[in-house]
């Protein structure tokens, strides 16, 4: 994860302006690959987000730990770059490393939190919440 950080960090301090990163940010959203319309359920929505988001977690196992990796969508462009941003903090980890994570920490340290407004910021929460429950659920499945 801490190369994932690195790498994003110094994407972003090539950017100067903050209208200029907006637009990195959107570029990160359109590079996410297509979210299955099948997976565009109630289930996968994301509560507490302004704009619609959906995030399905899909379960691998490493091991005896459960991994996960997420597909998402919006349809806001800037929130389906900020679901890039999370998904590269969070997809194809560990479920005890995901819980284990600080996102909020990480999110400043792209002095990202600053720049979004409380409604994007309390949308960004609700998304990382969303996959803490269900890397909380996929190591209580595991020792059922």
């Amino acid at each position: 994860m801490a190369d994932t950080i690195a790498t994003l960090k110094e994407d972003f301090s090539l950017i100067d302006d903050w209208e200029d990163r907006y637009r990195y940010v959107i570029e990160l959203g359109r590079a996410l690959p297509t979210l299955a319309e099948a997976e565009r359920t109630p289930r996968n929505k994301v509560q507490g987000c302004a704009s619609q988001v959906w995030i399905a977690a899909h379960e691998s196992r490493n091991g005896r730990e459960p991994v996960l990796s997420f597909t998402g969508d919006s349809d806001a462009l800037i929130v389906k770059g900020l679901i890039a941003i999370i998904f590269r903090l969070f997809s194809g980890r560990p479920a005890s490393e995901i819980l284990a994570t600080d996102a909020g920490a990480l999110l400043d340290e792209l002095d990202l939190r600053e720049h979004l407004t409380p409604q994007r910021s309390n949308g960004v929460a609700s998304m990382v919440a969303r996959i803490k429950t269900d890397a909380k659920a996929a190591l209580e499945h595991q020792t059922t």
